[in-house]
């Protein structure tokens, strides 16, 4: 007996952001899905129409996964700084096992080739960055953060010092740790985010 289209669906998609990271997102094709899932490739478009329907979700099942972590940290009682802080580092640490994510994120493939693949990926941006604003609303509020920031534009760039991070991650073949970037990223995100202390 077949499995179930759901956990067909997910090893297609594990399988495409494997490739990924190993190939690059220009040499995923659905025969390559098809070979590492064990399946054959008609059975690849019976639960997906087209590859960047895989792509898309691909960064669907993610950020799915994803929010749910940094939905836990932001419904915490910690301070809004430890908040930011955790955040920053399950990122790291959620991105670090799965290295397809930045070979499609910055792909061509993302970039040029598929409107509608870079919507999806936009509309995650959309609710990181306003998850990212709302715990530095709150830390202006609790005096933690300093009360001049804007926080939508202070979310937009602390999601860009992560992006920069990830790409060098990526550029650099994952040979170094992401995780053990989370504390030199903080300290200097801190120092741009936090209240002066006399």
């Amino acid at each position: 007996m077949g499995k179930r289209h759901e956990e067909r669906r997910e090893e297609i998609i594990q399988s495409a952001l494997e490739l990924a990271a190993e190939v690059g997102v220009k040499k995923v094709t659905t025969q390559a899905i098809a070979d590492r899932v064990g399946i054959a490739q008609p059975t690849v478009f019976r639960h997906f129409r087209t590859r960047d329907e895989i792509f898309a979700g691909a960064i669907a099942w993610l950020a799915d996964r994803l929010f749910g972590v940094l939905d836990a940290t932001l419904g915490s009682d910690l301070p809004p700084d430890r908040k930011l802080e955790r955040l920053i580092r399950t990122q790291l640490a959620f991105v670090a096992c799965h290295k397809g994510l930045p070979r499609l994120l910055f792909s061509d493939r993302l970039h040029l080739e598929s409107p509608t693949l870079k919507k999806t990926v936009q509309k995650v941006m959309g609710r990181y960055t306003a998850r990212v604003a709302g715990v530095i609303r709150e830390g202006m509020i609790a005096g933690c953060f300093r009360e001049e920031l804007e926080p939508d534009t202070a979310a937009r760039f602390v999601a860009a010092t992560l992006q920069g991070l990830i790409v060098r991650w990526s550029i650099f073949d994952f040979e170094f740790s992401l995780e053990a970037e989370a504390d030199a990223l903080w300290r200097f995100l801190h120092a741009a985010l936090g209240r002066e202390t006399s």
